[in-house]
């Protein structure tokens, strides 16, 4: 069993708690499905934002989803570089699998997909 790292982005439209929470459900929701994840699988999720994104922890959409209350959440600003994505809620997923890495999909949305195009899936 291996510990592998599955990357995930999302921007929002608007700093408004409603829409950073949903955003990060569908974000993790649609990590969990490209890869066949459960939660007790998981080792930790660590999310970032951008900081123009204070209206919520996004930790709270994971912490209400059925089956994660148990899972290790932490949130962090994102480092904040001139030019970078603004509105952005990142998530790295730490999943105990047998997988290869080669073998983890990795989920960009919105206009995150700027971030890594080489791992959407228009790009496989």
């Amino acid at each position: 069993m291996f510990v592998r790292g599955v990357r995930g982005a999302i921007t929002v439209e608007r700093n408004e708690e409603a829409e950073i929470l949903n955003a990060t459900a569908e974000l993790l929701g649609q990590i969990v499905a490209d890869n066949a994840i459960k939660p007790e699988d998981i080792a930790s999720v660590f999310v970032t934002v951008t900081q123009d994104l204070n209206a919520a922890f996004p930790a709270k959409a994971i912490r209400e989803m059925q089956g994660w209350e148990l899972v290790p959440l932490m949130c962090a600003l994102e480092i904040s570089v001139p030019g970078g994505l603004e509105k952005c809620i990142r998530l790295m997923v730490s999943v105990n699998t047998e997988k290869s890495q080669k073998e983890m999909r990795h989920v960009y949305l919105n206009n995150a997909i700027k971030l890594r195009p080489d791992l959407t899936e228009a790009a496989k």
